[in-house]
C-alpha cells in the first residue's frame, strides 16, 4: 500500500477534461495520495502505456497502483477507498445498503444521465431538444431521491457530512453540466425547479480539491466539440 510520499507507486492515465479522470482526481486528493498523472491526448494517438494498461476499452482513466492497473473512473474510486481506506473520508458508506444505494446512484449517473448529456451536446440536430428534455428528467429523479430517500435526505452531500462516491460521480460532471447547458442554451439544474440539487452543486464546487482539478466550462466545449471529429480517450 502506497503512502503519500511513494509518488512513483501511483499513476493516473487521464486527460484533464475528461469529467472520468475528474472523478479519480477528487478522490485521490481527499484521500491525500500523492500520484503521478500521466496525459493522454484527445487528438493524438493513444499511448502504448495506456493501450498496455486498458487493452479491453482503451480509455483513461487508468491507475496503475504498485504496477497493476485499475480502469473505469468509479471502480477506481471504489479500489481507491479499499486502498487506503484508513486515510481521508470514507468515499463509500460503510452500511451494506447504503453501499448498494451509492452504487445504484452512481450507475444511473453513467447509464443514463451522461448519455442523455453527451447527445444534448454531440448528438444529431433533430434529437438535442429531446436528449436535454431527457436530461432534465433525469436531474428530477435525482432531485427526488435527496428530497425523499432516507440516505440523502437532510445531509449535506450524497455521502453525508462528507462527500461520497455519489457525490465524485456526479459533481465530477460538474464542469461538463454548464458547459451543455452553455452550450445548449438551456437549463439542466435550475434551482426552482431543484432547489436542493442545486444547492448542492453549489457547495460541491466551492470545495478546495474541487476547485483544484475542476476544468473551466469553456475549456470542455471547445475541445470536446473535437470529439465529433476525433473520438477522445474518455471514460
Amino acid at each position: 500500500m502506497a503512502t503519500e510520499g511513494e509518488k512513483g507507486q501511483v499513476k493516473l492515465l487521464g486527460v484533464t477534461l475528461s469529467p472520468f479522470v475528474v472523478r479519480v482526481c477528487i478522490a485521490l486528493a481527499l484521500k491525500g495520495i500523492d500520484y503521478e498523472l500521466i496525459q493522454e491526448h484527445f487528438m493524438h494517438p493513444k499511448s502504448e502505456l495506456l493501450l498496455k494498461s486498458n487493452p479491453v476499452h482503451k480509455k483513461v482513466p487508468v491507475l496503475i497502483h504498485n504496477g497493476k492497473p485499475v480502469c473505469e473512473s468509479m471502480i477506481i474510486v471504489q479500489y481507491i477507498e479499499e486502498a487506503w481506506g484508513n486515510k481521508g473520508p470514507n468515499l463509500m458508506p460503510k452500511d451494506p445498503y447504503e453501499r448498494a444505494i451509492a452504487r445504484f446512484w452512481a450507475a444511473f449517473v453513467d447509464d443514463k444521465l451522461f448519455p442523455s448529456m453527451d447527445a444534448a451536446l454531440y448528438g444529431p440536430g433533430e434529437q438535442l431538444q429531446k436528449a436535454v428534455e431527457e436530461s432534465v428528467t433525469n436531474f428530477l429523479l435525482i432531485e427526488e431521491a435527496l428530497r425523499t430517500n432516507h440516505c440523502f435526505a437532510g445531509k449535506v452531500y450524497f455521502g453525508g457530512d462528507e462527500i461520497g462516491s455519489i457525490d465524485i460521480a456526479l459533481g465530477g460532471l460538474s464542469s461538463f453540466i454548464k458547459s451543455v447547458e452553455k452550450a445548449t442554451e438551456s437549463v439542466l439544474i435550475g434551482a426552482e425547479k431543484m432547489p436542493l440539487l442545486s444547492a448542492w452543486m453549489d457547495r460541491f464546487c466551492k470545495i478546495d480539491v474541487v476547485k483544484e482539478v475542476m476544468p473551466d466550462p469553456a475549456e470542455y466545449i471547445s475541445v470536446w466539440r473535437a470529439r465529433m471529429i476525433s473520438p477522445p480517450t474518455a471514460n
